[in-house]
């Protein structure tokens, strides 16, 4: 029996299979509220057969936007456009779906990445003051950030609740903190971009707090019954920078206050990274976690092959795997793969005569 197309409790949700939807910025939001292209879009993934679909980075404040085409969750607008999107979508399919609550900090204000996706500085129509733990710009062709003072702080607690809040009452069925990619939480983490002296900076206990915070803070506030999770880079690929071991701590740290699951990505804090991108070369972060923790941890990286999957998952070098490009280069891949393994999928009974002939459908 295939263990990538057996069930995976997070928390106290269930889903059928162990393929994880990630996150993917779509840059096709209006002022932040989804579009027709966010209910295409996420009708597509919905009838994927996938265990999980997690909507992409989705900003708490205007402010917190990658770009300004980016998806927000802090008004009545924004709730009621992605309300309208996820009720067509779940019309005809019953697929778990969650949100990532998301503040990209000073890699906020881009330009949209198919117009080049540069740093926008704040007099540009489409662009605004970013924030950050400390004045450090991500490169030399970024605008320089404002270091974020303990209220601009407590703000930033207040909307990730209140997204939260939203999102419950959206009746989406999980939250990821975004903490990983450079984004705000993540440059609070990393001591090359966070160089405060308050208590918000400095030791790893410092760098780890706002993490922590955010984390508690949301979930006391988020459906008790409903999973809150954290994705992360496990490494900035720099020396001197966020690593394993600290990732670590950090993991261990949230497994104590009850974090329902932990995603685990690398890089994105810092233009000298240096990545040795290969099939799987993510993974064994995931797995180095794993060991430390009881929560599920999801691997994710370059993870196209269906006996890829189905390795790490029988090999327990993580308990999920999470699919992004390769889904939306085949967004059938999970029917794909329960056809080479033995297994079967939830999908559409208006697929159900889509095999290639003489082959079983994987279609349950």
């Amino acid at each position: 029996m295939s263990q990538l197309f057996s069930e995976l409790n997070i928390g106290q949700l269930t889903l059928n299979n162990r393929i994880i939807i990630a996150p993917m910025c779509q840059y096709s939001a209006n002022n932040g509220a989804a579009s027709d292209w966010h209910t295409i879009h996420l009708g597509q993934l919905s009838l994927s057969g996938a265990g999980l679909l997690i909507l992409e980075a989705t900003a708490v404040n205007p402010e917190g936007r990658i770009s300004y085409g980016d998806l927000g969750l802090w008004n009545n607008e924004t709730q009621q456009a992605l309300d309208k999107s996820l009720k067509a979508v779940r019309q005809y399919s019953s697929m778990p779906i969650g949100v990532q609550l998301a503040h990209a900090g000073r890699k906020a204000s881009t330009e949209k990445p198919w117009d080049g996706g540069g740093a926008l500085s704040p007099t540009d129509e489409n662009g605004w003051q970013t924030l950050a733990p400390s004045a450090v710009a991500y490169d030399e062709n970024s605008p320089e950030p404002k270091a974020m003072s303990q209220s601009d702080i407590d703000s930033l607690i207040k909307d990730f609740v209140s997204a939260a809040k939203r999102a419950d009452e959206l009746g989406l069925d999980l939250i990821e903190l975004h903490g990983a990619h450079g984004y705000l939480l993540h440059q609070f983490l990393s001591p090359l971009s966070n160089k405060r002296d308050d208590e918000y900076g400095g030791s790893l206990q410092n760098r780890m707090r706002l993490v922590l915070e955010v984390f508690k803070a949301l979930r006391a506030e988020f459906a008790s019954h409903k999973p809150v999770g954290i994705r992360i880079s496990a490494t900035d690929w720099v020396e001197g920078g966020w690593d394993l071991a600290q990732s670590i701590e950090l993991a261990k740290a949230l497994d104590k206050l009850g974090c329902d699951f932990i995603h685990v990505s690398t890089a994105g804090l810092s233009p000298e990274q240096q990545i040795p991108v290969k099939p799987n070369f993510q993974v064994p972060f995931a797995t180095a976690i794993k060991e430390v923790v009881s929560m599920p941890v999801i691997a994710v990286g370059l993870i196209t092959e269906p006996q890829q999957a189905e390795d790490i998952i029988s090999e327990q070098q993580a308990d999920g795997v999470a699919l992004a490009r390769g889904i939306l280069y085949n967004p059938h891949w999970p029917w794909h793969a329960a056809a080479q393994l033995g297994a079967t999928v939830n999908a559409p009974k208006q697929y159900l005569r889509s095999s290639p002939h003489g082959q079983p459908s994987p279609i349950k």
